[in-house]
């Protein structure tokens, strides 16, 4: 423990911290340390422990301090940890909670697990050594920073807060998403609504436009899906919704049938329901239901159990 010197808990110029992990308390070798569980930060150049309630109390040790470390599997009513074996500290180390240990390492024990991540991002910086390849400047303090108008390090009360933050925003985004997406459905009916009228007012001046203009036009509504789909909030549940629903499927399907040679298989009839009817999908056991009534409505649409449909204009059968 005596390898570990204060710090006022901000990462240097060029540090990037690496993972942290709550609920770890410190032990020097075989001992617990006079330290309360707390937060350790794992960054590129040095292994930062601060108090969860004291912020602090934050402490730290270069990486290039660690020799090598091992895992050390939990027991019965033991946590799992890190044991990190350490060089010998500098003669001109800094300031410490401790100036003499008799030990020459240290153990991370994890409370709340996160054991297994640690260790992987502890091996990987150990590997890596990018402490030598970005030598660090000392932290500026906050006040300091501020005015001298510089571009001051980020403290990691700072990274907690801003991570924070992004939640705020990302939970946002999600609820501004959900209210654009109800305007869209409710823009979509009125484009419903619309193609009605502008398809009926075709109707009623067939003969201000050519018949061709009208074929075109008819098809760009149409592309747009169902004008007015049968929903359960508009026909209600049961037997009367799937009535309702029986009877629009046999106007929509009469066309494609017929294009098909009189036969769809049940799947490809769901496919096509449901891009037609866009945004109001359809389950499809409410379509097997609806389908099931085209003979008791006496719909010129059949269901046969090797989920097809037959045309009786075509008299088409399988």
């Amino acid at each position: 423990m005596d390898r570990f010197m204060w710090t006022n808990g901000l990462l240097e110029m060029n540090e990037t911290l690496v993972i942290q992990q709550r609920g770890v308390r410190l032990y020097d070798g075989d001992e617990k340390a006079k330290l309360d569980v707390g937060v350790v930060l794992l960054s590129t150049h040095r292994l930062l422990w601060r108090d969860q309630k004291n912020h602090e109390c934050c402490i730290c040790m270069p990486l290039s301090q660690i020799i090598f470390f091992e895992e050390q599997a939990a027991g019965i009513g033991k946590s799992a940890k890190i044991v990190i074996h350490l060089h010998p500290a500098p003669a001109n180390k800094e300031p410490g909670p401790f100036q003499q240990s008799k030990f020459s390492y240290i153990k991370l024990s994890f409370k709340e697990h996160g054991q297994i991540e640690f260790y992987r991002r502890l091996m990987e910086e150990m590997t890596q050594k990018r402490w030598e390849n970005t030598p660090v400047s000392q932290p500026i303090s906050t006040t300091a920073g501020l005015k001298a108008g510089r571009t001051r390090a980020v403290g990691i009360v700072g990274i907690e807060r801003k991570l924070e933050e992004k939640r705020k925003e990302t939970d946002k985004n999600i609820s501004e998403a959900f209210e654009d997406l109800s305007k869209l459905m409710e823009k979509a009916k009125e484009m419903v609504e619309l193609s009605k009228s502008i398809a009926s007012k075709i109707k009623d001046k067939q003969g201000d436009i050519t018949e061709d203009e009208t074929i075109r036009f008819k098809s760009y509504l149409l592309s747009m899906g169902i004008a007015d789909p049968v929903t359960r909030e508009t026909h209600g549940s049961g037997t009367h919704y799937h009535m309702q629903l029986a009877r629009q499927l046999g106007d929509m399907l009469q066309a494609p049938l017929e294009e098909r040679g009189g036969m769809m298989a049940l799947t490809e009839v769901y496919c096509l329901v449901n891009r037609a009817r866009g945004m109001e999908l359809l389950s499809p056991e409410d379509l097997v239901n609806a389908c099931k009534m085209f003979e008791s409505l006496k719909l010129p649409l059949r269901m046969f159990t090797q989920t097809h449909l037959w045309c009786s204009v075509c008299k088409n059968t399988c």
